[in-house]
């Protein structure tokens, strides 16, 4: 199975609303100039900039047409309320209404989480929500699983960054070391793509579709953007575990396709 992985697109409306726009648009072109085409997309939170409504409508703009599965995830620029609103009981959400559900592929669960707490930067799961994570990953455990959430549960030595991670990464942790079966854990939040291990699989960040962030390893240096190209990730998974391959976008020479 093959999973095409994007993040942060930060989509809005107005005069600044073309950028971001194009951004995902693109990448998502890029996505269907792929061979084979993926299976579905997991877009892993900061869906809208500000969550407004008419931000989730612009969304909704962008992917309506397009003809693989996509499944969204909150992130801290998003209110649920509103995402809920305008994606409950559709395929987006896995055809329910919660910001966190499960999508039985034939070659892999894709589970997405919600780690959004209104008005904070950081992220959190909950106890409630971890349990029902570990009892979907316990009804398939021959099935390889892929586990996404907005907030990296771990440092990744970027101060500002570290601050407003998933707060609590290490009950995420006790709850997938359970599971072998879980092949990858992806992420977003970053706006850089990072790698490392986790409770005894991969975590990988992807990159924002808009715009990346400085690598500011240095509590005393400002944080901020940068214009580097933009990529997408794209996640093969077997029995045998998963692989992960870097797809550029915004710097590729291969084609990409409208829709």
């Amino acid at each position: 199975m093959l999973i095409a992985h994007l993040s942060d697109p930060h989509l809005t409306t107005g005069a600044l609303a073309a950028e971001p726009a194009a951004g995902l648009h693109r990448a998502l072109g890029r996505v269907l100039a792929l061979n084979p085409r993926p299976d579905c997309v997991v877009i892993t939170g900061d869906l809208a900039d500000h969550g407004r409504p008419d931000e989730y409508a612009a969304l909704r703009e962008v992917i309506g047409r397009f003809p693989l599965p996509v499944h969204l995830t909150t992130g801290n620029h998003d209110d649920r309320e509103s995402l809920l609103d305008a994606f409950g009981g559709t395929p987006w959400l896995g055809g329910g209404f919660s910001a966190h559900y499960q999508v039985h592929h034939p070659g892999a669960t894709v589970v997405v989480l919600d780690s959004l707490v209104p008005g904070a930067d950081g992220g959190r799961l909950g106890d409630e929500q971890l349990g029902w994570l570990d009892g979907v990953l316990a009804a398939r455990p021959d099935v390889p699983a892929v586990v996404c959430l907005h907030h990296p549960p771990v440092e990744v030595g970027i101060p500002v960054a570290d601050a407003i991670r998933l707060a609590d990464g290490d009950a995420l942790a006790e709850v997938l070391v359970r599971h072998p079966n879980v092949v990858r854990v992806a992420a977003g939040h970053l706006h850089r793509p990072v790698t490392t291990a986790f409770a005894g699989t991969v975590l990988t960040v992807a990159p924002s579709t808009w715009r990346q962030a400085t690598l500011t390893m240095s509590g005393d240096e400002q944080i901020g953007w940068v214009a580097e190209p933009t990529t997408l990730l794209l996640h093969r998974v077997t029995d045998a575990g998963c692989v992960t391959h870097t797809v550029q976008v915004s710097h590729t020479a291969g084609m990409t396709c409208g829709f």
